[in-house]
């Protein structure tokens, strides 16, 4: 099995925040894989530092668990909704990174992926809750 991790950071205006990597087309949520060693939330607290130059104020909460079977059979991820956090410095592009940056749930980037808007939905407009991503 594999376990991955993804965040859901909503800033003080209700914005959240979404990025958008070189080698894949859309905008997420930031997140990524769980390595060797780690729980769930120093997975989400590092790929939050390595995506968007995030960091935690308070422990994230989990929202839920996901089977992602679109590109394995055998993958899930953990969503974490954080609300309380600094930024150490505006984020640069680099060979990862596109961009990343917060926005208004009524005015996300077109090519805001399809599991990315359902997620929002579901945690910030308590649609029903799918098992899958």
């Amino acid at each position: 099995m594999t376990l991955g991790v993804r965040g859901l950071v909503i800033d003080e205006r209700n914005r959240v925040l979404l990025v958008r990597h070189t080698y894949v087309e859309g905008f997420y949520l930031p997140g990524g894989g769980v390595e060797s060693g780690e729980t769930l939330v120093e997975a989400l607290e590092r790929e939050l530092s390595e995506e968007a130059n995030i960091l935690l104020d308070e422990p994230p909460e989990l929202f839920g668990m996901y089977f992602n079977r679109r590109f394995s059979v055998r993958d899930h991820v953990a969503l974490y909704v954080a609300r309380a956090f600094r930024i150490t410095e505006p984020r640069a592009p680099d060979r990862e990174i596109a961009e990343a940056d917060f926005f208004a749930l009524d005015a996300l980037p077109a090519d805001t992926t399809a599991g990315t808007r359902a997620r929002l939905s579901e945690a910030l407009q308590n649609t029903p809750v799918s098992p899958y991503w």
